[in-house]
Parts: structure tokens; sequence; C-alpha cells
């Protein structure tokens, strides 16, 4: 993921005060219970206190056909993003490789629909789904969430004409993404991205 604004055609690693430059330097090894990591809570306050940062949200050029990014320094060495997001995007369905994370809506609104379940991360392509375990929540401005380790979801700007900003942050840093597929209650494997990809 690159490190300055930037299209994204795929999830941006689904986002202070920190410029653009700055880089994460925190082991992709470390653990989310390790001495000092920050917790689901920090992650949320930093994401709140972030997008109430209206100096850093209008800094975003926002693009009308693709997201844009800038990478933050989130807190404790986790991984953080300012995302905008145009009328009709979204990420598709996805996990975050084991990191726990929060995000919030800086402006206008986002519709995350999420998995009420802990799937398993290895040894299967196709899961059928269980009824009752989907999810739908609308953030607005000023609103976020956090999630633990084993989050599966997607989210999307639903608006048909304004952006949405949101600040993500992660940790540990994305080691990696998983993105699946959905048809009904069947949840394919599609792709696993690692981080050095988007370096």
């Amino acid at each position: 993921m690159p490190s300055s604004v930037a299209p994204a055609s795929s999830v941006a690693p689904s986002s202070a005060a920190a410029p653009a430059s700055v880089r994460t330097t925190a082991s992709h090894a470390a653990s989310p219970d390790a001495p000092g990591a920050p917790s689901q809570a920090d992650l949320l306050d930093f994401a709140d206190r972030t997008a109430g940062d209206t100096r850093l949200v209008a800094s975003l050029p926002l693009d009308p056909h693709g997201r844009t990014w800038i990478r933050l320094e989130g807190p404790a060495g986790s991984e953080a993003w300012l995302i905008g997001w145009p009328p009709g995007s979204g990420t598709g369905w996805h996990d975050h490789g084991g990191s726990h994370g929060a995000f919030a809506v800086a402006a206008g609104s986002l519709t995350e629909q999420s998995l009420a379940a802990r799937l398993p991360t290895e040894g299967w392509k196709l899961l059928e789904l269980a009824d009752g375990i989907d999810r739908e929540r609308l953030l607005a401005d000023g609103n976020g969430r956090a999630f633990g380790p084993h989050h599966v979801h997607q989210v999307f700007n639903t608006s048909g004409e304004r952006h949405a900003v949101s600040v993500h942050a992660y940790y540990p840093p994305l080691p990696m993404m998983r993105r699946y597929s959905r048809s009904g209650q069947v949840l394919r494997l599609e792709a696993v991205e690692w981080a050095r990809e988007w370096a």
C-alpha cells in the first residue's frame, strides 16, 4: 500500500496528525496481547480523535472515481489510514490477517456488513454460513466501532452523491488480508494479499 495519497482499487489496509510519509515500524509478528500493545479501545479512541481533526480530514484529496488514502502513524506502533470513499464505493468482503482494529467516520456515512461468527483462518476455500450471523450497521459522522482479530466484513458508501471519509487503525500492522466473495450463504476465499504488496 503506498504511503502517499493515491487512488485505491481495493481496500486500503481498511485508515493523529502524523504526516503521510510516516511509516510504522512495528513487527508484523507482534501480538495484539503484547505488553504495551494498543487495545481495541485505544484504536477506537485514536480513530475517533483523528476523525475529529477537521484540518487533517480536509487535506485528503477526494477522487470521484476511486478511493484515496493517506497513511498515518497510529498509536503504539499501530497502522492507520485516512480514507476517502466516493459515492458507491466499497471494499468487498475481507478480514485483517489476525489484527484487531477500529474505524470512525469523519464525514458522510458508511455501511458495514459483518459476520457474527469466528471463521477458521486456514484450511478452507468454501464455507457455508449459518443463518442469522449477518449484521449490518450504518455509521455516520462521528460514529465508529472496534473489532477483534477474526472480524470479517465489508464496508461501503451507499450515498449516490456524497463522499465519505473515515479513519482506520490496526494492531499489529496488517501482515496480510484475505479477500472473499459471497453468493448467498456461501463464502469463498478468493485471494490473500500480503503487506509487502502494498509497500
